[in-house]
């Protein structure tokens, strides 16, 4: 059972994991990065509960950690209860979710063991906004997706605000970077059995509905919001897939895209 302790000064060590969370939510490798995986708000916190990455604490008020009883009954760790006031000053900011909770990180899954059963994965190529990262990986954990990997200039999926967006989900579908050379790597894909499909908005690229996906194992290469996938992702595609839209619209969403294209490619290899 977390011990539930009263914390009345900001300034006390032991919340100095939630200290700054604007500067501090940083990889280990960068500057004022701790390396801390962050939760917000009871849903999230939940789902870290649930998740691989160790726990260490809880900072919220009363109420909020009093929802959090019976999540709270396995677990071995101290529970801060603090007022909102003491709980902005140390974060830095007023949090409306009301609690919060901080984990270590996991270790990285092997790519080659995440495709070993897998069916559906997507293959980030770019994807550098935390907000569109985490929606994406709320998407995947919605629609199937059995692993994420990363490719190159992607952003971090356990930055505080991909965790929050993707609403805890980034805790639970695995990801992995991809090893060696890019495009190189997506090679691993296809040693594992996958057609590589990349999605792109271009008029030459087959309608997703029409597609012409063969087997039942397909990874989805998707690009960044803007520039999308590189010239040289797209010629080591198997396929290049697109979303039909309506005249006059010649893109989506990364995140809303990569939905559409895990519904369809989801559905047809079943």
């Amino acid at each position: 059972m977390a011990t539930i302790i009263t914390l009345d000064d900001p300034a006390d060590p032991r919340a100095d994991d939630y200290r700054d969370l604007t500067a501090a939510d940083r990889r280990p490798d960068r500057p004022g990065g701790r390396g801390l995986v962050i939760a917000e708000g009871v849903v999230v916190v939940r789902r870290m509960i649930d998740s691989p990455y160790p726990v260490r604490s809880l900072l919220g008020v009363p109420r909020r950690i009093d929802e959090l009883a019976d999540d709270l009954a396995g677990l071995d760790v101290p529970a801060y209860a603090t007022d909102a006031s003491t709980m902005s000053e140390v974060v830095g900011f007023h949090l409306n979710r009301g609690v919060l909770a901080v984990a270590d990180r996991a270790g990285s899954p092997d790519p080659v063991a995440l495709l070993r059963d897998a069916r559906l994965v997507a293959v980030l190529e770019g994807v550098n906004d935390h907000e569109n990262l985490g929606a994406l990986f709320r998407n995947a954990a919605a629609l199937g997706v059995d692993a994420v990997l990363l490719g190159p200039r992607c952003s971090d999926p356990l930055y505080r605000r991909s965790v929050r967006v993707s609403m805890g989900h980034v805790l639970r579908v695995p990801f992995a970077e991809l090893p060696g050379p890019w495009p190189e790597s997506l090679d691993l894909l296809r040693a594992a059995g996958m057609q590589v499909a990349a999605l792109t908005p271009a008029a030459d690229a087959v309608p997703l509905t029409v597609s012409g996906l063969r087997g039942e194992r397909v990874a989805v290469l998707l690009g960044a919001e803007g520039p999308g996938l590189s010239a040289e992702a797209l010629a080591a595609a198997d396929v290049r897939v697109r979303i039909p839209m309506a005249a006059g619209v010649d893109s989506l969403n990364v995140a809303t895209a990569a939905a559409v294209a895990f519904h369809a490619v989801g559905t047809a290899v079943g």
